[in-house]
């Protein structure tokens, strides 16, 4: 049996270690002019990554297509949720255009969930992977999707565009879904991890959690020997931090000894990587993972 998680009351102060610089570099206020000149939107600024100085200063970002608008309204989210502005035909070209200007070697696409579209968005996911491998051939891409509500065929068509990595986040622990992520459903996730690793075996399958929920250690552990059995090789962990009062209550700070003690327990279940820290996010060090990865599938 794990020792039990260090418990830090959820009222105090923000600790030190959730406490980050202004973004303000240059590097990071030429590739927010990129995106403005065209018209995109980023998750690391519509999601309030604390991150986003230190990606946006090294040239990485997250790209969110499909518009910035969810027909979902997850209870942890800081996205807008309502409904979405016609599809825009065009961005894909120009993401790959941004890519191109910030001469990127790794590229994250991500995206709002669109319910209603047909196809969940999933072609303009597969233009936008093409685009980009046209014009910068060397950038590896990873698509961080929706769930597509379950259908197979938008997923292979996201995968038949060969992303070199499927990232399709978890987020929490199958107790907690019903509050946490509104139109989501836990065994859903796993469906649809494990047939990416089916239909596409030699890209590797990533996903990401949150912790500060009020999930219990027990429930995590279990969570990363279910994601195990479907196939899925990359983790990442991280701290929720709630947007405002009107999200989903936080229900404590996680130490960093006690994310070094998670990475450590899931190293141990067979994960090829994992980044788990409190600033910790989806793409974050996504290279790093993928390089880990792509080594892990090359020895199969």
């Amino acid at each position: 049996m794990e020792a039990p998680l260090h418990f830090i009351k959820p009222r105090e102060p923000k600790p030190e270690w959730l406490k980050v610089r202004a973004p303000g570099s240059e590097n990071y206020l030429r590739l927010k002019g990129i995106m403005r000149d065209l018209k995109l939107n980023t998750v690391c600024e519509d999601a309030h990554c604390p991150n986003i100085g230190e990606c946006w200063h090294h040239g990485t970002a997250t790209f969110m297509i499909l518009g910035d608008v969810c027909t979902r309204a997850c209870a942890y989210c800081a996205v807008k949720h309502g409904r979405p502005d016609p599809l825009d035909l065009d961005e894909p070209v120009r993401v790959a255009e941004a890519v191109q200007a910030m001469a990127l070697k790794y590229a994250v696409v991500t995206s709002v969930d669109r319910d209603d579209l047909a196809d969940g968005g999933a072609s303009i996911f597969a233009a936008t992977i093409r685009e980009i491998k046209a014009r910068v051939p060397d950038c590896r891409v990873e698509v961080l999707i929706p769930d597509f509500k379950g259908e197979e065929g938008p997923l292979r068509t996201v995968l038949a565009a060969r992303p070199d990595i499927l990232n399709h986040n978890t987020e929490t622990v199958p107790r907690l879904y019903r509050m946490a992520r509104s139109g989501g459903k836990y065994t859903r996730c796993l469906e649809l991890l494990e047939r990416a690793t089916t239909i596409a075996p030699d890209i590797p399958t990533k996903t990401g959690l949150m912790v500060g929920l009020g999930e219990e250690q027990d429930e995590l552990v279990q969570v990363f020997k279910d994601l195990r059995k479907v196939g899925v090789a990359i983790l990442t962990i991280g701290q929720y931090l709630r947007p405002s009062v009107d999200h989903a209550p936080m229900t404590r700070y996680y130490h960093p000894d006690e994310f070094a003690e998670l990475k450590r327990i899931a190293l141990g279940l067979g994960f090829v990587h994992v980044e788990a820290g409190p600033l910790v996010r989806s793409s974050y060090h996504a290279h790093e993972q993928a390089d880990a990865a792509a080594l892990a599938v090359a020895a199969r």
